[in-house]
């Protein structure tokens, strides 16, 4: 008995000095296992051309790295555009906020009405512009990160082209082999999804003369890859746009609104859990608690990779007899849990 309470003990130890660590590494570890779960959704992609379409294996991965970086010199120029189309409106959208705070200063008290007036009046130009220049420098931030995870996907990818053996076949098998075959399966379809997902909202929203429709497009297709949060996000993410632009009417904003959330709901609650069903193998709480915990650990990323890094934890915790427990645990299996820690 005692020593398993120093056994609990020192796990619990083990595992606050861990996320210590992660969370202290995090400038340098956010980036690597992003580019290592990239590099495992264009593998899988590879592998696809290489079986489905007979591509040799070098073009194959020639193709789908060619693929990635034109998607990414994509997504800077469409944030680029952005921040260009915000600047152009930045007068416009002012005004219309204006009149906006002035129709809902009308229902207030008349003293709390001159506060409001003076408070709009102070309100300039320049200050519409620092928040552009505030958030242009975050899209800067974004993308320099997004080379930096550009270098490591192409290491990796050079890298595993010498893990083959001399027949060409894959060298990857037991824990790790299943860890990758389970996540490639994970992200390939997950990417498939999220691709419809936010083609389809960037397309309604640009349809009904949403500003920015591209870049909310695509925003649903990156948050789709939080479980639950993600699409609740990406319907709430136009809103501010909605009711700053005034050739936006309140029927156009109610569609803008209701329509995605519908689609984020029919996606999200029946297409996806028929296509991948339950090859990941995780309770919902522990879904949820993962989410929680790699948000608080690595902020967005984390979130976002939180599901393929607990899929790998659990193989982990399989592979091992002392471990096992805790992965029927974060299956949702608590009878098997309570039988196998009886026994």
């Amino acid at each position: 008995m005692e020593t398993r309470v120093q056994t609990v003990c020192l796990v619990l130890i083990s595992t606050v000095l861990t996320g210590a660590a992660l969370y202290w590494l995090r400038p340098m570890m956010v980036p690597f296992v992003l580019a290592l779960f990239i590099t495992l959704g264009l593998r899988a992609g590879a592998e696809f051309l290489e079986v489905r379409a007979r591509v040799p294996r070098s073009a194959a991965l020639s193709l789908t790295v060619l693929i990635g970086i034109v998607f990414l010199l994509l997504v800077a120029a469409m944030f680029s555009a952005s921040v260009s189309e915000l600047t152009d409106k930045a007068s416009l959208y002012q005004d219309h906020v204006r009149q906006l705070a002035g129709r809902a200063a009308a229902f207030l008290p008349a003293e709390w009405r001159a506060q409001q007036t003076e408070a709009l009046s102070n309100v300039s130009v320049g200050s519409v512009g620092f928040v552009i220049a505030r958030t242009a420098n975050a899209i800067a931030n974004t993308l320099s990160n997004s080379f930096i995870v550009l270098i490591f996907v192409l290491f990796l990818m050079l890298g595993r082209g010498r893990g083959r053996g001399r027949d060409g076949g894959n060298t990857t098998a037991g824990m790790w082999g299943e860890a990758e075959v389970r996540i490639k399966r994970y992200i390939a379809t997950k990417a498939a999804i999220s691709f419809a997902t936010g083609f389809l909202v960037g397309a309604t929203l640009f349809l009904l003369g949403v500003p920015l429709a591209l870049v909310f497009g695509l925003f649903a297709f990156l948050l789709n890859f939080i479980p639950s949060i993600g699409s609740i996000l990406s319907t709430l993410l136009p809103l501010p746009v909605l009711l700053v632009s005034p050739e936006i009417s309140l029927q156009t904003v109610v569609l803008a609104l209701v329509i995605p959330a519908v689609l984020q709901l029919t996606i999200g609650n029946f297409v996806e859990p028929k296509i991948m069903g339950e090859s990941l193998d995780l309770h919902p709480v522990t879904i949820l608690l993962s989410l929680i915990l790699w948000g608080m650990l690595w902020g967005v990323i984390g979130m976002i990779l939180s599901v393929p890094i607990m899929v790998v934890l659990k193989i982990l915790c399989e592979r091992f007899e002392g471990s096992r427990p805790l992965a029927e645990l974060l299956a949702g299996r608590v009878d098997a849990f309570v039988s196998q820690e009886a026994a």
